[in-house]
């Protein structure tokens, strides 16, 4: 039972693997891919789009995918996908094609999209069963795969190595992370019965358990709203920060990549501590705390013309942005019935940045500079600082109160997640 609750944590912590490591290929090869295209800024900004509807679609579908069929399907296929998309962007890089890069980016993004649900829920599965906080680890690995990515382009862009066979052999690297670890991903998490999933799409409730449309549950869209700002956060960094080092602090394309690998690397770190500081002060705390670092980092990368301090504040900005995404997942799985239901339109919610972030950034910096247009990004972030409430604190899972001492009721903690299903059960 414990060898295979090990094996199952670790398929699962290498698949958040993946799409960062996939994600942080293309990331740091932007300047280069802008160049083999002849693109401007506002041109790549429309360029993104591909990425941010394909992730659309992927995060609006997932959530019904996963009733159907459970997680397993739907992060296979969504892993596949990454790799397939990454490939496709290579393509069309060494094609001079802007229509093949954006369809590339629209398969990534469908595949991340998808899959981002499935894992996710597959991790507040794991995190209920165990009764402590294991979300932000589980992210943190998807960090270090952006820092491995990361490091790897920036020492691709270094040496001129060609960005469309770089990112082709990051596509091979991904498939084979897949066909190494998803075999001990379980299947079955997720699913519901079909009475169960047509009433939903009948009624737009979050099930029998209280007939309420989850729209309706003003907390769920507050937490909705924190995570539209962090994960705003996170991702005008992902999609912008080495051109944003580049053409507003005039920084060479490799030293933009080694700020990207700065703000991966304080993610990775922020998401593997985060556990230990949840439990410690709770989610609420947390939350604030992580706003105000990354507005901190934000406020003297665009308001600071020095490119060493810059390059510093980007560390509160990665540190900052780090728990956002999966401390509000980990609030929604925990807020009332079906978790499934509610992680779907929580990262739907967070999607919605990704869809209107890439494009809209974009224009803005075609007019203003990428530097001004981050003011909005800041805006948002400083928003959540005074939202962080929302999030509330851990609901002591199952698990705890079984565990519980004075609880007269109270049974042995069972060696792994696998055997605490089974008691549940």
């Amino acid at each position: 039972m414990a060898t295979a609750s090990r094996r199952r944590r670790l398929s699962l912590s290498l698949m958040f693997l993946i799409p960062g490591l996939s994600l942080s290929s293309w990331v740091t090869r932007t300047p280069d891919v802008r160049d083999e295209l002849g693109a401007s800024t506002a041109e790549m900004g429309l360029i993104l789009f591909g990425l941010s509807v394909g992730s659309t679609i992927g995060i609006v579908s997932s959530g019904a995918l996963v009733a159907r069929m459970g997680t397993r399907p739907v992060i296979g296929g969504g892993t596949v996908l990454i790799a397939l998309g990454v490939a496709g962007v290579g393509t069309g890089a060494l094609a001079s094609s802007a229509a093949l890069v954006t369809a590339g980016l629209f398969v990534f993004g469908l595949g991340g999209g998808s899959g981002e649900v499935a894992l996710n829920v597959e991790g507040a599965e794991v995190e209920r069963l165990l009764g402590r906080s294991v979300m932000t680890t589980l992210h943190g690995f998807f960090s270090l795969g952006t820092v491995l990515g990361a490091s790897l382009g920036m020492l691709a862009t270094a040496v001129g190595f060609p960005v469309q066979w770089h990112l082709i052999i990051m596509s091979g690297v991904a498939l084979a992370l897949f066909l190494a670890s998803f075999g001990d991903v379980p299947g079955g998490v997720g699913m519901r019965a079909p009475g169960a999933v047509e009433a939903d799409e009948e009624t737009g409730s979050e099930g029998a358990a209280t007939g309420r449309p989850l729209w309706k549950d003003t907390r769920l869209l507050l937490i909705g709203a924190v995570v539209l700002a962090m994960a705003l956060a996170e991702g005008a960094a992902t999609d912008w920060l080495p051109l944003l080092m580049v053409d507003g602090h005039d920084l060479d394309a490799a030293l933009g990549s080694l700020v990207y690998v700065g703000f991966a690397t304080a993610m990775t770190v922020g998401r593997f501590c985060g556990g230990f500081f949840i439990d410690r002060f709770g989610r609420y705390l947390v939350i604030r705390t992580s706003a105000i670092s990354a507005a901190l980092g934000l406020v003297v990368v665009i308001f600071v013309d020095h490119p060493v301090a810059a390059g510093a504040a980007v560390l509160f900005w990665g540190l900052g942005a780090s728990l956002g995404f999966p401390v509000a997942i980990s609030a929604a799985g925990d807020s009332g019935p079906n978790p499934t239901a509610r992680v779907s339109l929580v990262a739907m919610i967070a999607y919605g940045a990704f869809l209107v972030g890439p494009p809209g950034l974009g224009l803005l910096g075609d007019h203003y500079g990428l530097r001004s247009a981050m003011i909005a990004v800041l805006a948002l972030v400083a928003t959540a600082i005074f939202l962080a409430p929302a999030v509330g604190e851990r609901r002591p899972a199952v698990a705890d109160v079984r565990n519980d001492p004075k609880n007269p009721k109270a049974a042995p903690e069972p060696a792994d997640e696998t055997a605490a299903a089974d008691r549940d059960r």
